[in-house]
């Protein structure tokens, strides 16, 4: 082969090599960030195929989309000075997306490499979450954790937030906090179990004495209700009505012939007044 033949074979595959380096595409819910000669572009490149210096620029690809910053076996202390014996935690962030190359040019070097992107700012995030976490672990005792996972969420969630604008106000959004495992020394978990089963316990007593309340209202009602209507009969109870009773008994007697007769212990108190007609 002759020597111009292998220096156009040569020439050829440079120019193909040149040609296809100064394309490149971006996914979408990711942008570019294009860096010549050490030199950052603070503009964004948006998804799709997008021109470059061949050779010169290099093109760094952004995840734009929320990011997941998993903390594992972490084992912080609580408000009473007793360490978790596991916690694990889970917060998802996003970088603005027109703010990507401000926080590559900022904080040198804090991406990290993602499955199909780098994370922008992942160092960051993850160093004060990590402190946050900490932070707002001590501001509840150890056996009031398991009930306030919310507060605690919460917590973790608008603490970071703070301290990120602090730093960099409207570029970090810090989008949800997840609590995957919280446990406690094995002895605080005895604990809380005892603690639970005592509470319901006390909640059991007291509707038990609610119940022996009302039964005690009820009964006292009856009482008085019957004391009441004995009161009504002993007052009516008059010697006029008395006779009155005797006499219907003595008619009655008459009526049937004799035959029956009852005759009170005390009659010989009682006088009667029997029907002119019958006399």
């Amino acid at each position: 082969m002759r020597l111009s033949n292998i220096l156009s074979v040569i020439f050829s595959v440079i120019i193909l090599v040149i040609v296809f380096s100064s394309w490149f595409i971006i996914d979408t819910g990711h942008v570019a960030v294009k860096k010549t000669l050490g030199t950052v572009e603070l503009e964004e490149v948006s998804p799709g195929l997008n021109w470059k210096l061949p050779i010169f620029t290099k093109a760094y690809e952004f995840s734009a989309k929320e990011i997941a910053i998993d903390f594992n076996d972490l084992r912080p202390k609580a408000r009473d000075n007793l360490r978790l014996q596991d916690l694990d935690v889970s917060i998802f962030y996003k970088v603005q997306a027109d703010k990507i190359a401000e926080t590559m040019v900022k904080y040198a070097a804090s991406y990290s490499e993602g499955e199909d992107a780098l994370l922008p700012a992942y160092t960051i995030v993850y160093r004060e979450g990590r402190d946050v976490i900490y932070e707002e672990v001590t501001k509840i005792d150890s056996l009031d954790l398991h009930r306030n996972r919310d507060e605690l969420r919460a917590g973790i969630s608008n603490e970071l937030q703070q301290k990120l604008d602090d730093k960099d106000p409207g570029v970090f959004t810090i989008t949800r906090v997840a609590i995957r495992a919280l446990n406690t020394d094995p002895t605080i978990e005895a604990a809380i179990q005892k603690a639970v089963q005592a509470q319901k316990t006390l909640e059991a007593k007291k509707v038990e004495v609610e119940i022996a309340g009302k039964d005690a209202e009820i009964e006292i009602a009856r009482a008085r209700g019957i004391a009441e209507a004995n009161a009504i009969i002993n007052s009516s109870l008059t010697p006029e009505y008395l006779q009155h009773e005797l006499n219907e008994a003595l008619k009655r007697f008459a009526e049937n012939e004799g035959q029956v007769v009852v005759i009170p212990a005390n009659m010989q108190s009682m006088s009667m007044i029997l029907d002119p007609k019958s006399r």
